[in-house]
């Protein structure tokens, strides 16, 4: 069964006012809810069972799923309303909801693109993580070796590096090994195997999938997907709402 997470617990700061009255989730691109595109989606990709997280009003989500009959699917609810678990924590925490040791495809809310995801949940399987990344400016990226496994995390700006303990010097600047690493950005999309779950557990109640990942890359197979023809867009800011519109009409998910 083919299986999939959709991290819709955030705040949406970005986003205010609109998520002053209403989830991140249910904001809508194209007259539809972001959290509807990324569940048809997953759906006309062949996902059977969906796990959504929910906080921030998080009634609002769960009325909204129930209303649309699920939309079909067996969707399930991790419940953070009492507490926000950041995207570690929150993995962590429905990892109950998860069926056996099936990778899941782990989805971020606010993320649209043209990623075929059933092809990249197929072919990604013997790893314990694969993260979808392209080569785009920003300043934060993670670091992989030739092979296109991830070994750490930089921020250019500051010159700050995170990861394996090759990437360092004896006195703790960056090695030749760091500065030869590939530079990749993180495109909110990655598949996750449950069996990384076991690690997580001397981890706080509160954690970053991201300082896992670059916590666990030295020992972890965690791998780096670069899709050829990728687009993709982060739907985060209020500004960026009309774009999302056009980028959606122009691959075709929804009408003209």
């Amino acid at each position: 069964m083919m299986q999939a997470m959709i991290f819709a617990a955030g705040l949406g700061t970005r986003l205010k006012p609109i998520t002053d009255s209403m989830p991140k989730a249910l904001v809508r691109v194209g007259g539809e809810p972001l959290l509807k595109h990324v569940i048809l989606n997953l759906r006309n990709a062949g996902f059977e069972r969906i796990v959504v997280n929910v906080h921030h009003f998080s009634s609002q989500i769960i009325d909204y799923i129930r209303a649309n009959g699920s939309f079909g699917l067996d969707i399930r609810i991790s419940d953070e309303t009492d507490m926000l678990l950041d995207t570690g924590g929150g993995v962590r925490k429905a990892s109950t909801l998860f069926s056996g040791d099936a990778p899941v495809l782990i989805h971020n809310v606010d993320i649209i693109s043209n990623m075929n995801l059933r092809d990249f949940y197929m072919s990604n399987s013997d790893n314990d993580a694969v993260l979808l990344v392209s080569e785009r400016n920003t300043k934060r990226y993670l670091l992989f070796d030739e092979d296109m496994y991830m070994k750490g995390w930089t921020n250019i700006a500051t010159g700050e590096v995170k990861g394996d303990s090759r990437l360092f010097n004896a006195d703790g600047t960056p090695s030749a090994t760091c500065k030869n690493m590939r530079k990749l950005a993180f495109a909110g999309i990655h598949l996750f195997s449950p069996s990384l779950v076991t690690r997580m557990q001397g981890y706080p109640l509160k954690f970053g999938i991201m300082d896992f990942y670059i916590r666990e890359c030295g020992s972890a197979r965690i791998a780096g997907h670069v899709e050829p023809g990728l687009r993709i867009m982060d739907v985060g800011k209020v500004e960026t709402l009309d774009e999302a519109e056009t980028f959606l009409k122009a691959s075709k998910q929804i009408d003209k």
